[in-house]
């Protein structure tokens, strides 16, 4: 019953969700960049220190070496 009443709301909301984002179009990608330049900084102030506090640290620093090469490789291979 209550899963039934939950998802009369989501059409509502998804119509409210369609005219906010029509409204703020204009300001959407400083959102966008404000929310990447958020978690760059989570991965730098909380996971980078953290994988660098074990026995592991070169392997941890090649990870993230081999990650950040990888992500770049591909938005070149696939970014517009």
């Amino acid at each position: 019953w209550y899963g039934q009443l939950s998802g009369i709301v989501e059409p509502i909301a998804s119509v409210i969700g369609a005219v906010a984002v029509i409204m703020v179009k204009p300001i959407l990608p400083y959102a966008l960049s404000f929310a990447a330049g958020a978690m760059i900084f989570v991965v730098v102030e909380e996971l980078i220190p953290e994988s660098q506090r074990g026995k592991n640290t070169d392997l941890a620093t090649l990870g993230a070496m081999v990650g950040f090469t990888v992500m770049m490789v591909l938005d070149v291979a696939f970014g517009s």
